[in-house]
């Protein structure tokens, strides 16, 4: 699903409210997350799950191509992890 759908979906549940209003609802959730990861925080969402930031040091590797070696810049990443009540949801039988 991406992004215009979920955005759909949402306002079809909620008629209540206009296309571009949940449409701006769900980027300033995504900002919000965003942000919080940005300044190393971490952002829990209970029985959905969890995002954090993991820093990865800089390292020697390796061109595949040729097999030189590059300096790889030190750098961080998003990181889910996935709730306990979401992990039984998909791993339920009949699902």
């Amino acid at each position: 699903m991406i992004k215009s759908e979920f955005v759909k979906n949402l306002a079809e549940k909620s008629p209540h409210l206009y296309v571009q209003d949940v449409d701006r609802i769900v980027n300033i959730v995504l900002e919000e997350i965003t942000n919080a990861l940005r300044e190393g925080g971490r952002v829990e969402l209970r029985g959905f799950g969890a995002f954090t930031v993991k820093s990865r040091k800089a390292r020697l590797g390796r061109n595949p191509r040729n097999g030189s070696a590059v300096d790889v810049v030190a750098r961080r990443s998003p990181a889910f992890r996935c709730g306990k009540d979401l992990h039984r949801r998909l791993n339920e039988p009949g699902a």
